[in-house]
């Protein structure tokens, strides 16, 4: 017997070596990552319809170290088990709302970082191999954080001071939320004039609708429970959870930035009734801003939970503020059917990479998610059936969407976030707890205009069935590409990274104005590329579901390592081409240092 490996060695015929275990893109990084939130949503057995409602989160940079910290919006008890409303409970007994303090290995990117006055337009190359962050809870040295049962969360530099604030909407009064400049927070809801009362609110969307540089705030209101609410069964006669069709719907706000406060810089005031908003009541769950028409002024797109959607147009400088709701005309009220649907999470995003703003969102079990394609001018067809979105989504109860470009291939693929708003029977037969929970989904993007559920190749990261709501997107390791921060009802968050894009070719913006810089949210950014059509991308932090994104924007290149141009359309209709931008890195595009087209 000769010695292993001489070359007197009488080789057997090989076997093909099996294939290597599919590798998902997305990777769940939650406890490398130290995030240990758990949603409390306060039920005691009397099925409150607020418990299956909240809640979102925020991916900003609160201390302006050039990262992404995450707020987690909390619950709490609920009066049935406290013998209180809970808008009456001040902290629930120690609960509140959490932020964590994103301390990543990975040296930040400086365009995210406040702005010195020159700046170079290119940062380094971010060469280090992708990493997971580290996140601290920093709640209790952060201030005055929210403190009533929480739904969701908006994010903005409201006081034009370099720091993005946040504004926590609850059921009960809403909480504005100033950020000091280091990571603390201090109250601010009733000196700004936002002391709105009793309501019971979901989305809050900031944007400049009247292009004063001040943004002003959307605020969308649900329903009105009342002390005694009504109790619901379901078709084998146990307690349910009621719909809104068993209360009466509110009516949503619309409040002006004036810039004139009592400090000097803040101050609001209701402009819904003389806006065209006011007399319009329906339970409002979703909210995105975008220029649907190109006539530079921002428009306002409402999804109210089973009542037909709002699109509220901008009219310009003639009529200011005047918004008139042209959902029907532009056919995004109700699908194509003609039924309204019970929308929830929402996105607006050029889906069809055409260059302009499309609508998909998410609807309740044996509805299909809708995605509206817009025609160019602020018309929209209703795609879901041509697409492949429409079957896979009927089994399902979405909140949470979005559009993100996995793996940076530079198509937009859909994350949807299921979890029921009724007993599930089976569950139910199986003495579950909580017979809600539903497992998520993932639909791929193909060259076609069409979607494929990929749900099933993404291995354990979307094996897990729970009450998923709030769905926050962001680069959680500043590697390039767009990681994900899940929320559950009465469940753990999770931290999702995508674990591909970092190795093709990518290029990442931050679009500011102002001084100090600030996000220019609501402008968009169109980039062409040899033999691909047109994209567009919105500088901005709304969608999904009660939750606020990072307002960074990325392209995805596939293996295109040219460097790019992009044209950047501010809200005043000035166009900016800036040229020349390597990919691989985040470059800061700020208003007037372009080329004008």
């Amino acid at each position: 017997m000769t010695a292993c490996g001489s070359p007197s060695e009488t080789l057997e015929p090989t076997r093909e070596a099996p294939p290597a275990p599919f590798t998902s893109p997305l990777v769940d990084a939650t406890e490398r990552a130290g995030i240990a939130f758990v949603h409390d949503n306060g039920m005691v057995g009397r099925h409150a319809i607020v418990e299956t409602m909240g809640a979102g989160g925020a991916l900003f940079d609160a201390d302006g170290d050039g990262d992404l910290d995450l707020y987690l919006v909390q619950g709490g008890p609920l009066r049935a088990a406290i013998g209180t409303a809970p808008r009456d409970v001040a902290n629930h007994h120690g609960r509140q709302d959490r932020l964590l303090r994103n301390e990543s290995p990975r040296p930040p990117p400086n365009d995210n970082r406040r702005l010195p006055r020159a700046e170079p337009k290119s940062d380094p190359s971010l060469a280090t191999p992708p990493v997971a962050p580290i996140f601290v809870d920093v709640t209790a040295q952060s201030g005055e954080l929210g403190s009533g049962y929480g739904m969701g969360v908006a994010a903005s530099d409201v006081d034009r001071d370099g720091d993005i604030d946040l504004f926590v909407t609850n059921d009960g009064p809403n909480q504005l939320l100033l950020n000091r400049g280091d990571g603390r927070f201090v109250d601010g809801t009733a000196e700004a004039g936002l002391d709105d009362g009793e309501h019971l609110s979901v989305p809050a969307v900031f944007f400049d609708f009247d292009r004063d540089d001040w943004l002003d705030l959307y605020l969308g209101n649900y329903v009105d429970v009342p002390a005694s609410p009504p109790q619901c069964r379901d078709t084998t006669g146990g307690i349910d959870y009621c719909g809104p069709d068993s209360f009466a719907p509110t009516a949503d706000r619309l409040l002006r930035n004036r810039g004139d406060g009592p400090n000097g810089w803040l101050g609001f005031e209701d402009v819904t009734r003389t806006a065209g908003l006011a007399g319009v009541a329906a339970p409002a769950l979703g909210a995105v801003v975008a220029d649907f028409d190109g006539n530079g002024w921002l428009d306002l797109y409402v999804a109210n939970d089973g009542r037909a959607n709002h699109l509220w147009m901008n009219q310009g400088p003639d009529h200011a503020p005047r918004f008139l709701d042209q959902a029907v005309l532009a056919g995004c009220a109700v699908n194509a059917t003609g039924s309204a649907e019970a929308s929830m999470g929402i996105e607006a995003a050029d889906i069809d990479l055409d260059g302009d703003i499309d609508l998909f969102m998410t609807h309740l079990i044996s509805e299909t998610n809708t995605l509206y394609l817009n025609q160019g001018d602020g018309m929209f067809e209703d795609a879901t059936r041509s697409s492949g979105l429409g079957a896979a989504s009927r089994p399902f109860t979405a909140f949470g969407t979005g559009a993100f470009d996995l793996g940076n291939d530079g198509l937009l693929d859909l994350i949807v976030l299921n979890g029921a708003v009724n007993n599930i029977p089976a569950l139910v037969r199986q003495g579950d707890p909580y017979p809600l929970h539903q497992p998520n989904l993932l639909f791929v993007a193909s060259a076609h205009g069409r979607f494929e559920d990929a749900t099933g190749a993404m291995g354990t990261a979307f094996a897990v069935s729970e009450v998923s709501r709030g769905a926050i997107f962001g680069d959680v390791d500043n590697d390039g590409d767009t990681d994900i921060v899940v929320t559950n009802n009465r469940g753990p968050a999770r931290l999702f990274l995508d674990a591909q894009g970092q190795d093709r070719a990518w290029l990442g913006l931050r679009v500011v104005s102002g001084s100090p810089p600030r996000d220019a949210l609501g402008t968009h950014v169109t980039i062409a590329q040899e033999g691909r059509t047109v994209r567009a991308m919105r500088v901005a932090t709304d969608g999904s579901y009660a939750s606020a994104r990072d307002p960074r924007v990325r392209f995805g290149l596939g293996s295109d390592h040219r460097p790019q141009t992009v044209s950047v359309h501010w809200l005043d209709g000035r166009i900016e081409r800036f040229a020349d931008l390597a990919p691989g890195r985040y470059h800061t595009l700020r208003r007037g240092t372009g080329d004008v087209d």
